[in-house]
This record gives structure tokens, C-alpha cells and sequence, in this order.
């Protein structure tokens, strides 16, 4: 480690804003919308960024601060901005970098929501997107155009747990002179940091791995200060910020952040090996099995392998159906990242109105099943997989 630079559970745990006057030892919930001035003087400097200093929980707020900044040294990015939401963050980041006519480069597994920005409401902005397979990356070149400003992957993709490979990605994005935006929800901060492998923004859905336990919604994004500037003055305009509330909790969540991840890994892994023994499992993805496809990547840019398990049952969408059905104790959610196990069919859910081409092109097959494994007892959960199964 470098000189001073802490441990991540330390970071994670040390990293709080400035004690108050009260001399509190966990950090307050500040439940304001806005802030007060000693003085004209003090309200005009302030409001030309002339003093740095929260102005209006729209803008800022020291529970917001705090979560950013945790999250920015996790990441080792240089700034960040918090958004409601994982979309508002995914979306506000699009908007800033964008402008009518220009053209993005993304894998074609992306996250229902985004695949809806891409096709629905970017064309009216008559902003195109061209999807290269995962499997595909030598490909991505040809789909570059004169008007292309980035690339946006996910890694490892939702639902069908493919990994990319960020350094491959980094690679094509300098010699075209792009940005390379990565959505890095499922590994977090703690598994995987894009920006050591070239990454200049990196999203997460905070609401998932970070919150931990399904309470609160919330999306960040970091990386360089330049960049991070004008999405903070796109989004202090549009008002996509995070609350303080949320911020607080998440900031709290992110402390237990290694600890819980460490066990959803472990956990995940001993599941999708007695997955691929099952006979009626046709196949199953997660990166820290040999088995994945990408393997060897997903063990260069991974610390561990997540906590999603992608599976496909034999018998297409009904059997999918039947075996949500059957699920006793794990969750029917649309959610994931929580301490209670989730499982979700995407072909029938989440992914029902994307066009089979674009499915397919995902990796997103008619039985496929993705489980987001939780904290209970590993055997509690594989017993409730198999009597599903059986």
C-alpha cells in the first residue's frame, strides 16, 4: 500500500464528514434542504463557488458528501456526484455527455432500463446506439463512427453474468480518442475498479450490493473531475440528487460493504458449483467458475466473483415459470444485492418486451434463471433451489 493509504474495510469505515459541535461518534442525519449565510458577503461567494460549501441538499448535503466521497476512494476516482436512483445516474451521465446526433457504442447486455433509453428515448434526440456482442470485442471497432463519444459496457453483464475485458475495452477507446464508461453494479467497488484499467466514469446502482438490504434507493457516479463537473451541473439543474436519508443509509451500508460481499461470493460460488451438477441445468455462468468462458478475465480484474449466478432450466419459459413457482423460502424479486436470496426469469419478467434478437444477442435465453444469492445458509439456500428443480 502506499504511504497513508488505508485498507478498503478501513476507508470504508474511517471516511465520515466533520464532527459537529455535539461531538458525535456516528455521523447525524442532516435533514435539511437547505443551508444558512453569515452574510451577504459569505451567500455571494458561496453561490460563485468562489468558497466552497453545501448551498442546497439539490446541489449538496453532508450525509450526500460523505457517501460520495466514500465511494470515491473506493473506486479511485477523483470526484463523483449521487442520484436517486441507479437510472438517474445511468441517464444523467448520458445526457451530459451527449448531444443530438452523436452515436454510442454499448455491449448488447445491458440492463432492461437502459436498453429502453438506448431504442425509446435517445432516437427522438436523434442519438444512435450500436450494440456489439460480448463475445465479439474485436468487433467494436467497426461499429465506431466519426460522431461516437463513448463506450459503455456492463461487467459482469445483467442478467447473463458475461464478463468484458476492461483493459481490452481501454485499449479501443484511446486509439479512437472515447471515453469508456463502465457500469460495475455487480462487482462494486470492493470486487473490481475500472479506472485502474483505463475506465474514465464508472455507475452504480447503489440501491443493489451497496444497501445491502433492499431499504433504499440511490446511483452514483465517479471518476474524472472534469467529467464529474459537468454532470454535477447538468444534474443540479434537472434535480436527480440523492436524498440525505438515503445517502446516510448507504453511507452507514458501505462500512459492512467487504464483509457481507465476501460471504454473497462465498456463498455464490458453492451454489453455482452444485448447479452444474444438477441434471436438469443445462448450464450455468459465474465468473469464478472455471466453466465461464471468460475465466481468466474475471480473475485479472475480480477480487471474487460476485454474488449473481445465471442458470438455465431445461424446458424453456414455462419451465422458467414453474420453477419461480416452486421457490419456497428465496424471494420473487426484481431487485438484487439484498441478504435475502432473489430469483428472478428474466424472459419472462424483467426482459418480457425486449425483442427476441436483442435477447438472444445478451445472452438471455427462454429458461435461463439469474439468482442473486443472499446471506442465509448456503444449504438453505441450495435446498430450496433443488426442491424447486426436482
Amino acid at each position: 500500500m502506499k504511504e497513508n493509504k488505508k485498507h478498503f474495510e478501513t476507508e470504508a469505515i474511517r471516511t465520515q464528514s466533520e464532527t459537529t459541535q455535539f461531538s458525535e461518534h456516528s455521523v447525524p442525519l442532516y435533514l435539511t434542504s437547505g443551508f444558512v449565510f453569515d452574510d451577504a458577503e459569505e451567500m455571494r461567494a458561496s453561490f460563485a463557488e468562489e468558497k466552497q460549501r453545501d448551498l442546497y441538499s439539490r446541489y449538496s448535503n453532508p450525509n450526500v458528501n460523505e457517501f460520495v466521497d466514500k465511494v470515491c476512494l473506493m473506486e479511485g476516482a477523483e470526484a463523483g456526484f449521487a442520484f436517486a436512483s441507479g437510472m438517474a445516474a445511468v441517464f444523467s451521465t448520458f445526457a451530459t455527455l451527449l448531444n443530438a446526433g452523436d452515436h454510442v457504442v454499448s455491449c448488447s447486455s445491458v440492463f432492461g432500463a437502459t436498453h429502453g433509453l438506448f431504442t425509446k428515448y435517445f432516437p427522438k434526440w436523434n442519438i444512435e446506439c450500436s450494440y456489439f456482442n460480448i463475445n465479439e470485442v474485436e468487433d467494436i471497432e467497426s461499429l465506431i463512427k466519426p460522431n461516437t463519444k463513448f463506450i459503455y459496457a456492463e461487467t459482469p453483464t445483467n442478467p447473463g453474468v458475461d464478463v468484458l475485458d476492461l483493459e481490452a475495452l481501454s485499449i479501443i477507446c484511446k486509439k479512437h480518442n472515447l471515453l469508456l464508461v463502465i457500469d460495475n453494479c455487480f462487482a462494486t467497488p470492493y470486487l473490481q475498479n475500472p479506472i485502474k484499467f483505463g475506465a474514465d466514469l464508472v455507475i452504480h446502482s447503489a440501491t443493489k450490493l451497496m444497501d445491502g438490504q433492499g431499504r433504499v434507493l440511490g446511483g452514483v457516479t465517479v471518476g474524472k473531475k472534469e467529467l464529474i463537473r459537468e454532470i454535477y451541473l447538468f444534474s443540479r439543474l434537472t434535480g436527480p440528487s440523492m436524498s440525505p436519508f438515503n445517502a446516510w443509509v448507504l453511507s452507514k451500508s458501505l462500512e459492512t460493504l467487504a464483509i457481507r460481499v465476501d460471504k454473497h461470493c462465498e456463498n455464490a460460488l458453492k451454489l453455482a458449483t452444485y448447479l452444474e451438477s444438477h441434471p436438469k441445468v443445462k448450464w450455468v455462468k459465474y465468473p469464478f467458475l472455471k466453466s465461464h468462458p471468460k475465466y481468466d478475465i474475471a480473475k485479472k480484474q475480480m477480487r471474487l466473483g460476485g454474488n449473481i449466478v445465471a442458470f438455465e432450466v431445461e424446458g424453456g419459459i414455462e419451465a422458467g415459470r414453474t420453477f419461480l413457482d416452486a421457490i419456497k423460502m428465496c424471494s420473487l424479486s426484481a431487485n438484487l444485492g439484498d441478504t435475502r436470496t432473489i430469483v428472478t426469469h428474466p424472459a419472462s419478467t424483467t426482459h418480457a418486451k425486449v425483442e427476441p434478437e436483442v435477447k438472444a444477442a445478451a445472452g438471455i435465453s427462454d429458461g435461463m434463471v439469474r439468482v442473486s444469492v443472499g446471506l442465509e445458509h448456503v444449504d438453505d439456500i441450495i435446498k430450496d433451489l433443488k426442491q424447486a428443480l426436482d
